[in-house]
């Protein structure tokens, strides 16, 4: 009976968030989801208080005190969730805003893929970061190639490797066999690593092309020959390539998806070596990243050299 009405929570993790858009977001989750948990990241009692102020005891707040790491926050905000009696949840960062409709139309996806006799392991929305021109792809990694996928194929979905987070609808019962967000990854790959974990136990991740959502894929793009790519400060860079490295070293990531990113990362330091500011300090937090990996240091970085 559970599966047949989703009660789907909204988990919303928060840190530092612009408060105008996030009571938006929130005002429009509240409206699509069977309840809303606000996770906060050490953001201050302002937030709180905020909240408060516009949505009384409408939603739940989790204040950590600190910031503990996305995966961390995801984890805790989950917990409540699944103690609320949730069947699914949909994961947010605070600067997501989803269409009026998107929720829906993630379950209606969902249930029809399930109906089809998939082990559905998340569904999540098509994006769009309205500094940039196009709609960032789903992604897929066939052999040693990265396919990008513009346009629906079947049905209004497509299978993929795994989802960005925020937007992203995972049934409780997946959550409960595959496991929850590696918190040992602090933030940074943490949803990838799930995607691919949930793909090495036999479930399936899909886009769902009707379902829409706007979302900032990092700060500001760096325009280079007309396209903006993705920018990142240091401290993030730092995260970026020590957990790709991390990722190399598990045994349920594909050996064949470990080299198609690792060329992409490649790439990736290269350009964020040349045309990244201030250089040097990209340059340092990348090669420190690369080092802790190696290591296998994980968790958050305490001292910021």
């Amino acid at each position: 009976m559970r599966e047949a009405h989703p009660a789907a929570w909204a988990v919303v993790v928060t840190y530092h968030p612009e408060l105008t858009g996030f009571l938006l977001q929130l005002s429009s989750l509240l409206k699509q989801c069977a309840g809303v948990v606000v996770v906060d990241n050490g953001s201050g009692p302002e937030l709180a208080a905020a909240i408060s102020s516009h949505f009384g005891g409408k939603l739940e707040l989790i204040e950590l005190g600190e910031n503990q790491g996305i995966a961390a926050a995801q984890n805790a905000g989950i917990d409540l969730a699944r103690r609320n009696g949730a069947s699914h949840v949909v994961l947010f960062d605070h600067d997501s805003q989803p269409a009026p409709d998107m929720v829906q139309r993630l379950l209606a996806c969902w249930a029809r893929l399930t109906a089809e006799g998939l082990r559905v392991g998340s569904v999540g929305p098509c994006y769009q970061d309205e500094r940039q021109s196009n709609p960032p792809p789903f992604i897929r990694v066939r052999g040693l190639r990265l396919k990008r996928c513009l346009v629906p194929e079947s049905e209004d979905s497509v299978e993929v490797d795994y989802l960005i987070a925020s937007g992203c609808l995972i049934p409780v019962s997946v959550l409960d066999d595959a496991g929850g967000m590696n918190e040992a990854l602090f933030i940074d790959y943490v949803d990838i690593e799930w995607g691919l974990r949930a793909r090495s136990m036999g479930y399936t991740n899909h886009g769902c092309f009707s379902a829409r959502m706007a979302h900032s894929l990092g700060d500001e793009p760096i325009s280079f020959l007309g396209t903006a790519y993705p920018a990142r400060s240091p401290l993030r860079h730092y995260y970026m390539f020590r957990n790709a490295v991390l990722l190399y070293r598990m045994r349920h990531i594909p050996r064949h998806w470990k080299i198609a990113d690792g060329l992409r990362g490649i790439l990736r330091f290269g350009f964020y070596a040349l045309f990244a500011r201030p250089r040097l300090s990209h340059l340092k937090m990348m090669l420190l990243g690369l080092k802790h990996g190696f290591c296998g240091a994980a968790g958050r970085l305490h001292r910021y050299p």
